[in-house]
């Protein structure tokens, strides 16, 4: 018999759950996910010059500009688009909290290293998943995704494959404008390897999470949602 799980608290595990397989990963050094390495190579950037710069902080430039290049392309705005943001901070905000706390958490063996990039591979997977079950809304990036490919007419996985890859060249762009030419920060094989695994990955814990839970609202908030 199938738990009954609510996907509010479905939202803030999957959100946790991103925010700390992040930094597992950032400290595995094995290269970030397409959709984060260009956040994360700014927080890179302008933490050298400016102390307080947070990889949270470099999320919300991010995700900001993002979302103001949304409104750009669709020529409107929905207070829906604010909520997205709202995640984003709720992101970020766990990010430098997670950050905080595996701060003196180093590895410097290649088994270390790999199971560091496996478990935060894992985590963000397993956080997508529960975030696909819930109504509340996602970060500013699957947003951006679902809304321009509904206006162009363009099929929401060939508009991911298209939104992931400029992403990653972007990522590259950045890493040899920021560090040097041929200086690859944040985008290794770890980028490539999640390219390759995390739709799967994703399903996997999905179908894990269907087996054995029953998604329902515990809150009469979906319609403010859709």
């Amino acid at each position: 018999m199938k738990r009954i799980f609510y996907t509010e608290i479905a939202y803030l595990l999957g959100i946790f759950g991103l925010a700390l397989g992040t930094v597992f990963m950032v400290k595995a050094d094995f290269g970030m996910s397409m959709v984060v390495a260009p956040a994360y190579l700014i927080y890179r950037k302008l933490s050298l010059s400016y102390s307080f710069i947070t990889f949270g902080i470099a999320e919300y430039i991010m995700q900001a500009l993002l979302l103001c290049l949304l409104i750009l392309i669709l020529r409107k705005f929905r207070i829906y688009y604010l909520f997205s943001f709202v995640t984003a901070l709720y992101y970020g905000f766990l990010l430098d909290l997670c950050m905080g706390i595996l701060k003196n958490f180093a590895v410097a063996s290649l088994i270390g290293r790999v199971a560091c990039f496996v478990f935060g591979v894992s985590l963000c997977a397993n956080g997508i998943a529960f975030i696909f079950r819930t109504y509340v809304a996602p970060e500013v990036y699957e947003l951006f995704v679902k809304e321009v490919s509904k206006k162009m007419k363009i099929s929401i996985t060939k508009f991911k494959t298209g939104y992931d890859i400029t992403s990653c060249l972007i990522s590259i762009l950045l890493s040899f404008l920021f560090f040097g030419f041929m200086k690859f920060v944040g985008v290794n094989i770890g980028t490539i390897i999640c390219a390759l695994t995390f739709g799967k990955l994703i399903s996997i814990f999905g179908n894990i999470l269907d087996k054995h839970l029953q998604f329902n609202d515990a809150l009469p908030l979906r319609k403010y949602f859709e």
